[in-house]
């Protein structure tokens, strides 16, 4: 059976408690959160932090925190940082890599979101890639349109990041790239083309996460992708009770595809990371 690396992105920057309950925002909501989640199969966190209102936060403190407490409770998984932009400085968003998690998000352009411009300058990026370079962090590269795969391959070229980045291609995003079977195939390809030795997931935002989920498995992917900050649902008519839940979902899927989760030491080695201390 092959090991399949799910990813639990645990609480993101919109979603809200008034939206479902379950989301954790605090550093202690969100541990908790994430050992459930670590139990129910997932190897991977992507870690948002949020201000006392809810609101995005770039503090490195809070990024501290949430690390040491899954590198405690949740043993040998992968710590993601998001370097995302929404209600964020763009001058912050790199200030917690210092911290040396395993990896971090890293979007190669820009694109249009719902309310807003998500606006990656090439300066921005090529200094969030140096940054993770620097301090030994892999570069999950967040793919929004076809051009940002070459964006990759300009930082590779630049030596700011090595051969084989992880990929994720994001999906369903108003305004942005849809979740369309046909567009996976085409991003698929031009990866494969341009960036050969790259590990790749996608994500599907909203109701589209459990079909992403299956076009990815049916493809092979290394990894797939859940958790609260995509989607607050278990159906149109029902909230997920946590993180735990949505793991539980995606590991059901990986297993109709005839794989299993991949323990933690699995999905360091499939994402070119070195192993827990």
């Amino acid at each position: 059976m092959k090991p399949v690396v799910i990813a639990v992105a645990i609480t993101g920057s919109v979603p809200r408690k008034k939206d479902n309950p379950a989301l954790p925002v605090t550093p202690a909501e969100q541990i908790e959160s994430t050992h459930g989640a670590y139990e129910a199969g997932a190897s991977l966190v992507h870690i948002h932090v949020r201000n006392p209102d809810e609101s995005s936060s770039s503090d490195p403190e809070l990024f501290r925190q949430v690390q040491e407490g899954v590198q405690q409770h949740c043993p040998g998984m992968i710590v993601q940082f998001s370097t995302g932009g929404r209600g964020r400085d763009p001058s912050a968003r790199g200030s917690a890599l210092y911290l040396k998690p395993d990896m971090a998000s890293l979007s190669t352009g820009s694109v249009n979101f719902p309310s807003i411009v998500y606006e990656n300058h090439t300066t921005l990026v090529e200094d969030l890639a140096s940054k993770m370079r620097d301090n030994g962090v892999r570069p999950e590269i967040e793919i929004f349109d076809l051009s940002h795969i070459h964006g990759a391959r300009r930082l590779i070229d630049k030596g700011l990041m090595d051969e084989r980045p992880h990929v994720q291609f994001v999906m369903g995003v108003q305004n942005a790239m849809p979740a369309d079977e046909r567009l996976l195939d085409i991003l698929l390809e031009e990866t494969r083309r341009i960036l050969p030795q790259a590990t790749w997931t996608a994500a599907g935002i909203g109701p589209n996460q459990a079909r992403v989920m299956e076009w990815v498995l049916a493809r092979g992917g290394d990894g797939v992708r859940t958790g609260l900050e995509d989607n607050i649902r278990i159906s149109k008519d029902r909230l997920a009770t946590s993180n735990a839940e949505l793991v539980q979902v995606a590991a059901e899927a990986i297993a109709r595809h005839g794989g299993r989760p991949a323990t933690p030491q699995e999905a360091r080695q499939a994402l070119h990371l070195k192993a827990a201390a």
